[in-house]
């Protein structure tokens, strides 16, 4: 089989396709024919080596990957049925899923039932599952207003798609005026220019402040993005686009007491707790209630182009490598 691998730490030029064996399926783990992958950011942290000693270079990586059931071991799952996977450490304690087969745990493979293309399946799992699982634990209501910091993320793009979809007002920030048009595609109400404090800007449109804060830059702009809420507002850390590894600061902005703090990391994503939301995620796409907010689709020999792209912030949404075409 050919698969993506990184040998050592450095630049998007690491990743090479090599010829490795299919893996041999054992008990607890399930082989896995990958159709689809999308990219994220923690590959690329990892790539660039900052994962320290959690990752053992030669790695595959790839924390998410949409497919078929090649060998089901001992799972119960059936030869050819549509899985998700996703999280569980793939592609950091074990090898993940660029490459064509997979040997995945049990616990990471999600039976899912659809019709969409390879593609779009395969924009799906880590990111939708991440803003999903964020917004549900900020328990938004219909009329509030959120702020997703980081609107041009894939996960931000997805969230934007959930919240309108539940009826919230939604504003996301850029630093990049040129991605204005794109959120606005995607729903967003009001889009902020971010220039590391938005606050006052917010405040012009709503002056009480915003009821909650989806926050996927991380600590630069933390402090910035809690002087947005209203008083009894919630923040929900959940991305590091910023490059910065330190995830709390220490002290709230004057007057901010009443302020609540919640974080959501995918990490705890297996198949007993995330089978019913991807299910119900992959309905929604399929009813066009969902955008999925494809930047591009690549080869599977085009992924030094993909994670060079991503490396730039150069993606208006989601990247998906196919690993044939």
């Amino acid at each position: 089989m050919k698969a993506i691998v990184v040998e050592r730490p450095g630049p998007p030029e690491v990743l090479t396709i090599q010829e490795r064996p299919v893996p041999v399926a054992k008990p607890g783990w399930v082989l896995v024919r990958v159709r689809a992958f999308g990219l994220n950011r923690s590959e690329m942290y990892t790539r660039q080596g900052h994962s320290g000693d959690a990752v053992l270079f030669p790695r595959v990586l790839g924390i998410e990957c949409v497919g078929e059931v090649a060998d089901p071991s001992d799972s119960g799952l059936a030869v050819g049925q549509k899985v998700a996977a996703l999280m569980g450490l793939m592609g950091r304690a074990y090898d993940g899923g660029y490459a064509e087969y997979a040997l995945l745990p049990r616990s990471q493979v999600i039976p899912i039932e659809t019709s969409l293309a390879w593609a779009d399946f395969g924009a799906i799992p880590e990111t939708f599952v991440t803003a999903y699982g964020s917004l549900e634990t900020m328990d938004l209501q219909p009329g509030q207003v959120l702020l997703i910091r980081g609107g041009t993320s894939s996960v931000g793009m997805a969230a934007t798609t959930i919240a309108k979809d539940l009826g919230v007002t939604v504003v996301a920030t850029t630093r990049n005026p040129t991605k204005v048009t794109p959120l606005e595609r995607n729903g967003v109400d009001h889009v902020v220019i971010d220039n590391g404090q938005i606050a006052p800007a917010l405040r012009a449109l709503f002056p009480s402040g915003v009821d909650a804060v989806l926050e996927l830059v991380g600590q630069p702009t933390l402090q910035d993005s809690i002087a947005c809420l209203v008083p009894t507002g919630i923040i929900c850390q959940t991305g590091l686009l910023g490059d910065k590894w330190d995830y709390w600061v220490t002290e709230l902005p004057s007057g901010s007491s009443t302020i609540r703090r919640t974080t959501y990391s995918s990490e705890t994503v297996d198949v007993t707790n995330t089978k019913q939301m991807l299910q119900t995620i992959v309905e929604r796409a399929e009813s066009g209630r969902y955008r999925l907010n494809i930047d591009r689709i690549f080869a599977f020999d085009e992924i030094v182009e993909a994670h060079r792209i991503m490396e730039q912030s150069r993606a208006k949404g989601k990247l998906v490598v196919l690993t044939e075409s």
